[in-house]
């Protein structure tokens, strides 16, 4: 977090850019930078074309929309988000990351958008389940820098489960798929669309219940902004209250999800 004459400082430096400081008002919001790691499908991912899009895309560019601002998307390695958004080369992660308390000591958040169950998935007839029991001696990947990790590292590794970390989901998937891994733990939408509904997925499934752990897994889905940035931070939460009541996150889950997802 940076202090307060050093925000001075940047809005010097960003004065075409978005507010900083929370000395703008939402009207002087001309842009939002969100900051995504794009191979998270249906939440943010890349088409044959190579555009962004999914629900988050689509809901960030609604939001801006909302704010008459144009939209900017930085792409980073999920595990980067935070450190890139505290070197100020966006102004907010829009990339279906948690809120949880550990990350509010490095940053701040909008009010929770959603929230998507957490799901291991294995090959079919495994019997796995996302226990540590169960997985000792197994070895699971995780993206870096997820609630699934810290979940994972906490709950299992110290229980003899090989808990391996990955920049990307879409690396897990294809190691998941060519045997190196026996499972997975991600959100459960993300499973289905990005894995278990398309050709490399076949053969694999579900396994065990949903996790549930608050302290560790969160209450939902939120945009990080730095701490200091109030005014986007009350902008954000303005737009995305109107675009809750409007309907258009309705709209927008009914077109990606398969899974419940829970609206805040």
């Amino acid at each position: 977090m940076k202090m307060n004459w050093r925000n001075m400082a940047a809005l010097a430096l960003f004065a075409t850019a978005t507010v900083t400081a929370g000395t703008a008002s939402a009207a002087e919001i001309k842009e939002v930078r969100f900051g995504v790691e794009a191979s998270y499908a249906p939440f943010e991912s890349k088409s044959p074309s190579g555009e962004l899009q999914g629900f988050d895309i689509d809901v960030g560019n609604a939001v801006c929309a909302k704010l008459k601002a144009k939209c900017v998307w930085v792409e980073n390695s999920f595990d980067g988000l935070i450190p890139a958004l505290q070197a100020r080369k966006f102004n907010a992660i829009n990339s279906d990351m948690t809120i949880t308390d550990q990350r509010r000591q490095a940053v701040d958040f909008t009010d929770p958008i959603y929230t998507i169950p957490n799901q291991m998935i294995a090959k079919k007839g495994s019997g796995l389940l996302p226990t540590a029991a169960s997985l000792k001696g197994k070895h699971v990947g995780v993206l870096q820098g997820t609630i699934q990790e810290t979940y994972a590292k906490s709950r299992w590794a110290s229980n003899g489960v090989d808990v391996v970390p990955y920049q990307t989901q879409d690396q897990i998937y294809a190691d998941l798929a060519s045997g190196r891994l026996d499972a997975s733990f991600q959100d459960a939408e993300a499973a289905s669309k990005g894995f278990l509904k398309k050709p490399q997925g076949a053969g694999f499934e579900f396994a065990g219940p949903a996790v549930s752990d608050e302290k560790l897994l969160g209450a939902g889905v939120g945009y990080g902004i730095r701490k200091s940035d109030t005014a986007l931070k009350d902008a954000l939460n303005q737009a995305l209250k109107e675009l809750k009541a409007d309907g258009t996150i309705d709209r927008l889950a009914a077109k990606y999800f398969d899974v419940k997802v829970v609206l805040k």
